[in-house]
C-alpha cells in the first residue's frame, strides 16, 4: 500500500439521489472518503452513525463526508432515512474506485471484498491519512481529532 502524502485517486460515482460526484467537486475543501463494505450491516451502521454524530464539527473543521460502497443507490437512500445520515453516500457498483484506493481485498475470514477503509484527502486532492481496517465505534471522534493535527500541520 503507497504511504500518504500522494494524490487522491479521482472517481466520478453516482449519489443516493442520483447526482454525479468527482473527487474534483470537492477541490478546496477537505475531504473524508470512507470505504465500506453494505448499507444498514451492523459494522457499518455503527460507523456511518458515528460519522453523522461528528459530522457538524467535521464541517466546522472545513469537510465533508463521502461514504462509498457497491450498495444501489436506492439502498443508500433507504440507509440513509433510516439512520438520519446527513453526508453524501456514493455508489461504486463495478468497483473501481474502490479498488483504485485498495479498499479492495482479502477479509478476516480470507474471502474478498470491500475494507473498511477510510482516507483523509486534504483541499490540493492529496491523500493525508489511511485508517485501514476501520473500528466503527468511535471513528468519527478519531477523524475529529486527525483533520485538527493535519490542519495545524
Amino acid at each position: 500500500m503507497i504511504q500518504p502524502p500522494y494524490p487522491a485517486p479521482n472517481f466520478m460515482l453516482n449519489s443516493s439521489d442520483g447526482a454525479a460526484h468527482s473527487l474534483d467537486d470537492y477541490r478546496g475543501k477537505w475531504v473524508v472518503l470512507y470505504f465500506y463494505p453494505k448499507d444498514d450491516t451492523p459494522g457499518c451502521t455503527v460507523e456511518a452513525c458515528s460519522l453523522r454524530d461528528a459530522r457538524d464539527d467535521i464541517a466546522e473543521l472545513g469537510a465533508e463526508i463521502i461514504g462509498v460502497s457497491k450498495d444501489e443507490a436506492s439502498s443508500h437512500e433507504k440507509f440513509k432515512a433510516k439512520h438520519s445520515l446527513n453526508f453524501t453516500l456514493l455508489s461504486d457498483p463495478d468497483g473501481k474506485t474502490i479498488e483504485a484506493y485498495g479498499a479492495w481485498g482479502k477479509k478476516i475470514f480470507g474471502q474478498e471484498g470491500i475494507l473498511r477503509k477510510t482516507f483523509i484527502i486534504n483541499p490540493e486532492g492529496v491523500v493525508m491519512k489511511i485508517y485501514g481496517r476501520v473500528t466503527p465505534l468511535g471513528h468519527g471522534e478519531q477523524v475529529i481529532e486527525e483533520l485538527k493535527k493535519l490542519q495545524k500541520a
